[in-house]
């Protein structure tokens, strides 16, 4: 297997990226267009799949077989579909996010995610994971809105940079927090007096190791001892051990 080439496009790129979709198409493989939604809501201006679909095979892959797959279809509905693309006779599966894990065709070497600013790290990567699992050169495009935010726009950017998951999750981490670890908050960093869970990883590291050799030691004998111990020793590592 050869890592897959992510590159992020606009939306006003959208008619080449599917040029290239039909080339890739005509050369034998086959091709995911991913959506953020099943269909078209009032609240929010995005494409959906349904909808893009019925357009796609009417339009711009006339003559060729497109299939929808989305969560809300019954299950033997979606194993069929699934089975078709398998088989190559279905040449671009239009999906949300239903399709981020447990699936494996080999020939489909090229994903277009539509929206790609809408969706988090974790979902992009398990999503890029489903090409490039054949020994051909696999493509994820990553079309986005003509303006993103800051925070989208780095997500987009580690994406093209690695296909490390390790290196994507510090990243997601950086960018979203872990939230509790004893709680409901699902993002976020925790509340430190002063620290920072990412900056600082390090120095927590050694507060750790630090924490274990004092408790090693014994607190029944003299924990006031040990306690002032590691406090003047940290004091001397860290001038900010009191703030706070």
């Amino acid at each position: 297997r050869q890592p897959v080439r992510t590159v992020l496009r606009t939306g006003t790129q959208r008619r080449r990226v599917y040029e290239g979709m039909r080339r890739a198409i005509t050369s034998g493989q086959q091709c995911y267009v991913v959506f953020p939604l099943v269909e078209a809501s009032e609240k929010l201006e995005l494409r959906a799949a349904t909808e893009m679909a019925q357009k796609l095979r009417s339009t711009v892959f006339q003559g060729l077989e497109v299939a929808l797959i989305h969560g809300r279809l019954p299950g033997d509905e979606k194993d069929e579909i699934m089975a078709r693309f398998k088989k190559g006779q279905v040449h671009v599966l239009v999906s949300t996010t239903v399709i981020e894990v447990g699936i494996d065709v080999p020939n489909a070497s090229l994903m277009v995610i539509e929206h790609a600013n809408r969706f988090g790290l974790a979902q992009l990567h398990q999503l890029r994971g489903r090409v490039g699992r054949g020994q051909k050169q696999s493509y994820c495009v990553l079309l986005t809105d003509s303006r993103v935010s800051s925070e989208a726009h780095q997500r987009l950017q580690i994406m093209q940079d690695t296909n490390d998951g390790f290196r994507i999750a510090e990243k997601d981490l950086e960018l979203r927090g872990p939230g509790d670890f004893v709680g409901t908050k699902q993002s976020g960093l925790p509340q430190f007096h002063f620290a920072n869970l990412v900056r600082d990883r390090a120095w927590l590291d050694r507060a750790q190791c630090d924490a274990h050799e004092w408790l090693s030691r014994g607190l029944s004998d003299t924990p006031g001892e040990s306690l002032e111990e590691l406090s003047n020793e940290w004091e001397r590592r860290f001038g900010l051990f009191h703030i706070g």
